[in-house]
């Protein structure tokens, strides 16, 4: 059966992919953070019909990703700026660039690289854990039901030495 909306669902990715799930949205969020932060600026960056881009814009700003900001009140024109909200998916931004670069543009093909202002070196993005520091691979964490779980089918039966549940 086709979903029309995520937003039902006690899934923390399906319920985030409601207001960032649509493929020309994350080219917006990518495109604030380089500082792009006017429609037509957008548009032209993006290549991105108007109606499409209103639309993405008003969900971004509905969801609380963007915020609109008058710079000439008269004309109905706005700044789209990144909120806290939007601030906090750069590590989601990192992490999905470090993997387009691994896997779909190669080593030593890299659009845009990260550059660490203090010491001039180039980032990535790694998990740690928040208590011990130890960096993590998918391997080496499970997931257990949150206090929020309301839908036991949301985690799958886990076969005896399975880790491929984790994410």
């Amino acid at each position: 059966m086709r979903r029309a909306s995520f937003d039902e669902m006690n899934c923390s990715i399906a319920r985030s992919l409601e207001v960032i799930g649509e493929w020309w949205t994350l080219l917006i969020v990518r495109d604030a953070f380089l500082g792009v932060t006017r429609f037509d600026d957008f548009r032209e960056r993006l290549g991105i019909a108007r109606n499409v881009l209103a639309s993405r814009l008003d969900t971004l700003v509905e969801g609380g990703v963007l915020e609109r900001r008058p710079y000439d009140e008269p004309r109905g024109r706005y700044d789209y700026v990144l909120t806290r909200k939007g601030r906090a998916l750069w590590p989601t931004m990192v992490m999905l660039r470090q993997w387009g670069d691994e896997w779909m543009t190669g080593e030593g093909n890299e659009p845009l690289v990260l550059t660490h202002e203090g010491c001039g070196e180039h980032v990535r993005g790694v998990v740690h854990c928040e208590h011990c520091g130890e960096r993590m691979a998918a391997a080496d964490i499970h997931m257990e039901p949150g206090p929020g779980m309301t839908d036991p089918d949301l985690l799958p039966t886990r076969r005896a030495g399975d880790r491929s549940s984790a994410g």
